[in-house]
């Protein structure tokens, strides 16, 4: 048999319909669904008279909209509360779990996804939103999809989706010390580009993918997109299997034993062939800030923001204009003198335990820059309660931080967790496009011990020589 890539081989194991000149049709293992992108969908199915496939295979959660203060007080925005109320109106109507606002597993559907054990290796996941492919990292196939495909998986379980290319991300050598797979990837995306994935689907490999812990790889996935990727994935292997033992919806018993059969089966065959193969070199990869307005413009810590008078090609050019218009920075400036207002450690990259612990080394014993407000979003209330049980959360709250309920929050500008014009930002998200975080605001994309160490030192600094 010829050799085939891990896609190829979750791929064709999911095809049900496959037609010249149309896209094949695919089963799809889990649906996870957020109240964003469904009121629209189950509207559609009410007004066709149809009901959900697979409610069995369906999920959700609340948590792009979701306020992230204590949750005995109200939620104020009335789209927000309609959204919320939508959601948990059309679970009870067509037979969905959902993980509310008042349970303990709430939380950012990419974070309680893998937590819960309901990502599993070999599944092919849909999500209706963009960052799906974090769920790669356990070794499924994660699309994000819109409300219309949301529509169409609700009603039948299956996704048409055109067969994209393959590409092969590989990355050797060790991590240099302060550097953190954040930095990796922000790398890989400086190196590609945010075109540089477009029509493909991304298997990451080698020997410093292999070196990730879990959390680490789901944080590499999770911007897969922002690279123009389709979709991200890791192949499963011992480390994978052990994450997935034993959480609520993972397998037990027998069945256990035959998925760790098919899981062991499913890394790629040497000699598959991809269409395209990109080599990173680990120790080229620095602790990066962004500083411009797509996550492919990003420099080292100890570098500076770039001159548009030194690029060559027009187009390019004008980006660079355009993005330090906006981020109102000066052709030259070193990174490290850009200060910022505010810091936001949280999102669906780096809110899970690992993260906040890595982030709470760096503030223990020290206090948050005066005029910087900062805040740390726990992914999901299961890390929250984890973090709170090793007393992270004193530890930030000590240092002046402001400590959340498990929610989407600043990432993005729909729900009260928003920048302000002018405000800058030193942001553990994945996202630093116009507006991203609220109208005017300005983000830097950094790893959550940098966005720790600015909030402390009130700018931008090199976590591999900070001291406080």
């Amino acid at each position: 048999m010829k050799p085939r890539t891990i896609i190829d081989k979750i791929w064709d194991a999911h095809v049900v319909r496959r037609a010249p000149e149309q896209p094949d049709v695919l089963f799809v293992d889990m649906h996870l669904v957020h109240e964003v992108t469904t009121p629209q969908a189950f509207e559609g199915l009410r007004l066709a008279g149809r009901r959900v496939r697979r409610p069995d295979l369906t999920f959700a959660t609340l948590d792009h909209n979701v306020p992230t203060w204590p949750r005995s007080q109200p939620v104020t925005d009335p789209i927000s509360r309609r959204q919320i109320a939508a959601l948990e109106d059309n679970c009870r109507a067509f037979g969905i779990r959902l993980e509310g606002l008042e349970s303990r597993r709430q939380g950012i559907v990419h974070i309680i996804g893998p937590e819960l054990g309901l990502t599993q290796p070999g599944m092919l996941i849909a999500c209706g939103d963009s960052h799906t492919g974090t769920h790669g990292a356990l070794g499924a196939l994660a699309f994000g999809i819109g409300t219309t495909e949301v529509e169409h998986v609700l009603a039948t379980q299956t996704l048409p989706l055109r067969r994209p290319k393959t590409m092969e991300v590989r990355v050797e050598g060790a991590l240099p010390p302060g550097t953190t797979p954040k930095d990796l990837i922000l790398g890989i995306i400086r190196q590609i580009g945010v075109g540089g994935g477009i029509g493909h689907i991304i298997e990451y490999t080698g020997s410093t993918i292999r070196g990730l812990s879990i959390e680490g790889r789901l944080t590499v996935c999770n911007m897969t997109v922002e690279g123009g990727g389709r979709a991200g994935i890791i192949a499963p292997d011992d480390q994978t299997f052990t994450y997935v033992a034993g959480r609520p919806y993972a397998p037990q018993g027998r069945l256990w034993d035959e998925a760790l059969a098919y899981w062991q089966t499913l890394p790629t065959d040497p000699g598959a062939a991809y269409d395209r193969r990109v080599d990173v070199d680990a120790a080229t990869i620095a602790p990066f800030v962004t500083w411009g307005t797509n996550p492919a413009q990003s420099e080292p810590v100890t570098g500076r923001v770039p001159d548009p008078s030194a690029v060559s090609d027009p187009a390019a050019r004008r980006a660079i204009e355009r993005a330090l218009a906006y981020m109102a920075l000066r052709p030259g400036t070193p990174i490290q003198e850009i200060a910022i207002d505010r810091v936001f450690i949280g999102s669906c990259t780096n809110s899970r335990l690992e993260d906040l612990r890595a982030a709470a080394q760096v503030v223990a014993g020290r206090r948050v820059h005066a005029g910087v407000r900062a805040m740390v979003v726990p992914g999901s209330q299961q890390v929250k309660a984890a973090a709170e049980r090793e007393r992270l959360d004193r530890i930030f709250t000590d240092a002046g931080f402001e400590w959340r309920e498990a929610g989407c929050s600043m990432c993005l500008g729909m729900n009260p967790d928003i920048l302000g014009p002018g405000e800058r930002c030193a942001s553990t998200s994945n996202r630093n496009f116009e507006g991203r975080q609220g109208p005017g605001g300005r983000t830097h994309l950094v790893s959550p011990p940098m966005a720790a160490a600015a909030a402390i030192a009130g700018r931008f600094v090199d976590i591999r020589e900070w001291r406080a």
